[in-house]
């Protein structure tokens, strides 16, 4: 006799998967297949290894562009170049790492791929079910860590906004679509990495008097608004990620004029 999950003595005895009625298959089906869709894009995106820079943009799968094969004036030439190593290949791990382990993230692809559980109110479909305690997924723990790569990696970002604002002669005053394209993409991942429960935990956590740490209270707080849009935030970030590498992609490959606004 099975001994947990839905099966546990104590537990109601009902054959059917799930009471519910209405179409509770349809939420992870379309989470599934648009975050399929987006990491064939960014597989690809981070693979091809060219049409990433325009200067001043850079896509902000390719920065920063460590490798010595990068574009000219895209890279800071840290690490010789490895064929067929792309120069994104060198620093994706930290900020997929960060997405990956994001427990927003987690949620839907244990949810859309695994099945684990398909949806709320719906049985868990396997038959074992040990959470996050062992390898592979214990590894889930170091979203934490990440989380400090991932601020690293948004100050980098923010720096690509900011010389975004220059021509290709390097002189300040230049505003275009990629400019305005690139500022979004900043402020989206800046709402996402600071609406992490990661984040939260670092303004609050283990703090058993509010009223001794003012500042870290009101910085929890603000945190805690964030959090609340953590789904949100992670969807239009990672949306958005994808089309700001694309429209760079079409204007460094002359497919797309880019508009210059001054």
């Amino acid at each position: 006799m099975t001994t947990t999950g839905v099966g546990a003595p104590g537990r109601a005895r009902i054959e059917a998967r799930t009471l519910r009625t209405d179409r509770w298959w349809v939420s992870p089906l379309l989470t599934g297949g648009l975050l399929l869709v987006i990491v064939v894009y960014l597989t690809w995106a981070v693979l091809v290894g060219n049409d990433y820079f325009w200067d001043p943009y850079i896509s902000p799968l390719y920065s920063p562009c460590l490798a010595g094969n990068c574009a000219a004036g895209s890279g800071w030439g840290w690490f010789p170049s490895i064929a067929p190593v792309t120069p994104s290949l060198i620093i994706i791990i930290f900020p997929m790492g960060f997405r990956m382990t994001c427990y927003y993230y987690r949620k839907a692809y244990y949810r859309s791929f695994w099945g684990s559980p398909p949806a709320c109110g719906v049985a868990e479909p396997h038959k074992k079910y040990s959470g996050e305690r062992r390898f592979p997924l214990v590894m889930q723990n170091i979203h934490r860590y990440f989380w400090y790569a991932a601020v690293v990696f948004a100050l980098i970002l923010t720096y690509d906004s900011v010389i975004a604002f220059r021509d290709h002669n390097g002189n300040w005053g230049h505003a275009g679509m990629g400019t305005l394209v690139l500022l979004i993409n900043i402020a989206l991942i800046w709402v996402y990495t600071l609406s992490c429960h990661s984040c939260r935990h670092i303004m609050g956590g283990k703090l058993k008097h509010f009223s001794a740490h003012p500042t870290r209270y009101k910085y929890w707080q603000l945190v805690s608004k964030l959090n609340g849009y953590h789904m949100q935030l992670a969807w239009a970030s990672l949306v958005w990620i994808t089309l700001t590498d694309l429209y760079i992609r079409l204007v460094a490959a002359g497919v797309l004029t880019d508009l210059r606004f001054f």
